[in-house]
């Protein structure tokens, strides 16, 4: 009689179970429903804008106009920003000596050291008289919609944000399920204008650690300051998605402050003690020097060369992209397959599937010398992009293509102003070099998402010099700040590295990692996910 009853109690409570387990399943469609009954009114009225054309007597406008003297009309100067307190400074004082406007288009924008105080200077801007233009993705907002909305309340700012989510009842992650075909489309362009004169572009997205600032984990990235007729094609390019029916004002999906005033008032607070927190650090000090050195008007230093601005569609967010000249892979293929020596390829997140693959092994055949640098596996922060790129790498090396991985504890230059003791370092420069004679900097990785889903944007510049100087950077990262892969007599992967007296050490497994990070990362490669990287 007790063993029937077990066997009853059992039966209930697999009942029970399964019957939660139903529930749960058939309640999934209603929160997609629901997610997707709170929709965005894309047709939210808006007003176009374009950039301002008539600044030629502005300071910048000025100083460029003295240095384009003489120059060639397809040409424009170039200053690669490969540490992250130039890049920083660069930014800052820019925005703090504009007197037109300021065109600014990122990823992610972070409520951070570095991002607050940019945010400050942008502020300051506008209550000069400047007219402001924010365009960022929506992806990583999250929490900040009542500072979005404060700084878009003000007269000379407009913050416009691409592709966002819905901020209904069932919040951002349901929304996301109720419109995954266009949630999964992201803007990951990244420009810096001001007064349509100076613009920075590149891979740096605003947040401490694009800029060497952060404690634990520091990116090693590449951006480049740019004046000439290249300054008008991003304006062109940034008020293409600026008017897009994808890019909403801050009030299509966002309540504005009940009280305006108020809400101001705590924000400028919050700026202010940020900057009084940050202002006494060594990092601090750094970026007043290098600002306090960079503009006496002088610049000698730029390197004019020809270019191609490459970008993107907008329409590639909504997936209305149409091949050819409105894809950046177009363009970058051209240059790719133009190499008739060497290919230096330099991509965090680098999954080139079977097809890239093959693609990189005919160009090897072709007698084209190619080398890879990316993250290893304990430097990559994407986990799922790890287990993409990894079966591609024997491939790769059987076809004679090397293969190099970024050590966690590369060196990031300026990083040692800020970086606590046993920092990481995560590879972020998306860049390449074909022929020592052009240069790709960028926000385009070597991925399927970058290729299929995100929009991209980057420079390709015809220069030899700046391709002498991306070659010692790639030298000094290769000897000490990489491992570098090859296959042993048995047809496994090897990492090969150097210890600090310069002693070799050979790796049988992924180095510095745990076994739970190498197991994660066989997991997920178990998942048909590949597309989605």
């Amino acid at each position: 009689m007790s063993n029937i009853s077990q066997q009853v109690s059992a039966q209930v409570r697999l009942v029970k179970k399964n019957r939660q387990s139903v529930q749960l399943v058939l309640l999934v469609p209603v929160f997609i429903f629901l997610g997707a009954c709170t929709s965005i009114d894309f047709d939210y009225p808006r007003e176009e804008s374009y950039a301002l054309d008539d600044t030629d007597d502005t300071f910048f406008g000025e100083l460029v106009a003295s240095a384009l003297e003489n120059r060639p009309a397809n040409q424009s100067g170039f200053y690669p920003l490969i540490s992250g307190i130039n890049a920083l400074s660069l930014r800052l004082l820019l925005a703090a000596n504009a007197q037109e406007s300021i065109d600014v288009q990122y990823y992610l924008i972070k409520n951070d050291a570095t991002g607050l105080e940019l945010v400050r200077e942008l502020l300051n801007a506008a209550d000069r008289g400047v007219r402001v233009r924010v365009l960022v993705d929506d992806v990583f907002t999250s929490g900040y919609d009542a500072g979005l909305s404060v700084l878009h309340d003000h007269p000379n700012t407009e913050i416009r944000i691409t592709n966002p989510f819905n901020r209904g009842r069932m919040g951002r992650t349901f929304s996301a399920l109720g419109n995954f075909s266009r949630i999964n489309r992201r803007m990951h362009n990244k420009s810096f204008t001001v007064d349509n004169k100076m613009t920075i572009i590149g891979g740096r997205n605003i947040a401490d650690e694009y800029f060497g600032a952060r404690l634990d984990n520091n990116f090693a990235d590449l951006d480049v300051l740019a004046i000439g007729p290249i300054v008008s094609d991003v304006s062109q390019m940034f008020d293409a998605y600026w008017n897009h029916p994808q890019a909403l004002p801050i009030p299509a999906f966002i309540s504005p402050p009940v009280d305006s005033e108020a809400a101001m008032t705590t924000l400028r607070a919050q700026l202010q003690s940020n900057l009084e927190f940050i202002r006494h650090t060594k990092y601090a000090q750094a970026v007043a020097n290098t600002i306090n050195d960079y503009f006496g008007g002088d610049l000698s230093n730029l390197e004019w060369a020809e270019y191609q601005l490459v970008y993107d569609t907008p329409d590639k967010m909504i997936g209305r992209e149409e091949a050819g000249d409105g894809l950046i892979t177009s363009s970058l293929i051209e240059q790719l397959n133009s190499a008739e020596e060497r290919l230096f390829i330099v991509s965090p997140y680098f999954v080139p599937l079977d097809s890239g693959v093959e693609y990189l092994s005919e160009l090897r055949n072709r007698g084209v010398d190619i080398t890879i640098l990316t993250n290893s596996l304990a430097a990559n922060n994407q986990f799922s992009v790890h287990s993409g790129y990894a079966p591609s790498r024997k491939p790769l090396l059987e076809n004679g293509i090397r293969i190099y991985e970024v050590k966690p504890n590369a060196t990031v230059e300026g990083a040692d102003f800020f970086a606590a003791s046993g920092a990481t370092v995560t590879l972020h420069t998306k860049s390449f070099l074909v022929d020592s004679r052009e240069v790709f900097i960028g926000s385009f990785n070597f991925d399927p998402r970058s290729a299929y889903l995100n929009s991209e944007m980057g420079v390709l510049i015809r220069s030899e010099g700046l391709a002498a100087l991306f070659e010692e950077i790639t030298v000094e990262a290769r000897l000490r700040n990489s491992y570098e892969l090859f296959l042993n007599e048995s047809n496994e992967i090897r990492w090969r590295g150097y210890d600090e007296n310069d002693r070799e050490i050979i790796y049988d497994k992924e180095p510095e990692t745990s076994w739970f990070q190498r197991f994660s990362v066989g997991l997920i490669g178990l998942f048909p996910i590949d597309r989605q990287l």
